[in-house]
């Protein structure tokens, strides 16, 4: 897929590197060409320099044949407009806003423009660090029955398997993050310090899994 991204700042420039490991094609349009510096001599994709609103912009960094836009400027309107020209002007369905303020964000979301809430995401995020108990859904089906969820893990399972906590459990989990980084376990994968888990559950199992988690791991085989 080719895919245009606006703002070559921290979040543009690893977003384009990421999604050209992935194999996509990418362009990035910023204002300001020594910005283009933060993409490194290996990125191959298309450096834009203009407004990313500009409809003679987007077709250069080749927005006709683009399947995905994102709008990751340092500015909420420029993203929302940016997004909405995108949007409405040249059919791009696969479109989402950086956008600072959490307010603004929901209109927009109203609007049918997805909105990345820098701010709000951030502030969960450290909310989940500072105050880790509970499960923080990440997904549902849509029949809400099952969902995919990052449960505070005891330390007390530091050090056994994530077989051992799936049996004593009842859930699976589906990936770690350990350093940072996704990682998708093996039944021989043992947990470390700091990983973060996520499990998918039934949503009305919430409250027994959590408890598990918390609790550790049960007496016999020792810990």
């Amino acid at each position: 897929m080719h895919i245009v991204i606006m703002g070559c700042g921290r979040v543009g420039s690893a977003l384009a590197q990421t999604l050209e490991e992935q194999g996509h094609t990418v362009a990035v349009i910023d204002q300001d060409p020594t910005a283009f510096r933060r993409l490194g001599s290996s990125f191959g994709g298309r450096r834009v320099t203009g407004v990313g609103f500009d409809q003679d912009t987007l077709r250069e960094a080749g927005i006709e044949e683009a399947g995905a836009f994102a709008a990751v400027s340092s500015g909420d309107n420029s993203n929302i407009i940016a997004a909405r020209v995108a949007r409405e002007m040249f059919g791009i369905e696969n479109v989402a806003a950086r956008i600072y303020d959490p307010r603004r964000a929901e209109v927009y979301q109203r609007l049918g423009i997805p909105t990345v809430a820098t701010v709000r995401w951030t502030a969960d995020q450290m909310l989940r660090r500072l105050l880790p108990s509970g499960a923080e859904p990440l997904w549902r089906d849509p029949t809400g029955g099952v969902q995919l969820a990052e449960v505070h893990t005891s330390t007390a399972w530091v050090g056994h398997r994530i077989s051992r906590l799936q049996d004593e459990t009842g859930v699976r989990v589906a990936f770690l993050t350990r350093l940072g980084e996704a990682m998708l376990p093996s039944s021989q994968t043992v947990l470390q310090e700091g990983d973060l888990v996520h499990v998918m559950m039934r949503t009305d199992e919430i409250n027994r899994v959590e408890a598990a988690f918390a609790k550790g791991p049960e007496e016999e085989g020792g810990h």
